[in-house]
């Protein structure tokens, strides 16, 4: 099963993790001093936030599967809508090591399209020239340049 991916960068951590804590009724599943996620059923939604030094506001979205058969057929979607597509293998970000298809979309929305395979203790390994960009948190080098 699919579940929708909505990352928002944010200017006070705390702060942030406040208010949505109260809006979705439910603290974080995952809570760091730089980002916090919550894996919500209800919405089925994997909302995270970030405090890292990007612009503030939507860093980008994503559909979030739960296997490589998933991922393969929304890498297929995105070929199908004629959307430049680059694929990221065993990637560290946010908190996790996943597979990833990353493209932008026509208003220039970074969206990724991923299978998670596990967490890991650091947001990112070999990321942090990603870090400062304006688009995504974590996007692929070729993918770092748009925005």
């Amino acid at each position: 099963m699919k579940r929708m991916h909505i990352h928002v960068s944010v200017d006070d951590l705390a702060a942030s993790i406040r208010f949505y804590s109260a809006m979705f009724a439910a603290e974080p599943s995952v809570s760091k001093i730089d980002y916090a996620k919550w894996m919500l059923d209800d919405p089925r939604v994997n909302f995270a936030i970030s405090q890292r030094g990007a612009k503030i506001g939507l860093d980008h979205l994503g559909i979030q599967v739960e296997s490589e058969a998933e991922l393969q057929e929304i890498n297929q979607r995105l070929a199908d809508a004629a959307l430049p597509v680059t694929e990221q293998k065993g990637t560290a970000c946010c908190y996790a090591e996943s597979d990833k298809y990353w493209t932008v979309d026509p208003q220039g929305i970074p969206w990724e399209a991923f299978h998670s395979l596990s967490t890991i203790p650091v947001f990112g390994k070999g990321v942090a020239s990603l870090i400062k960009i304006k688009t995504a948190c974590c996007p692929p080098a070729s993918q770092a340049t748009k925005s």
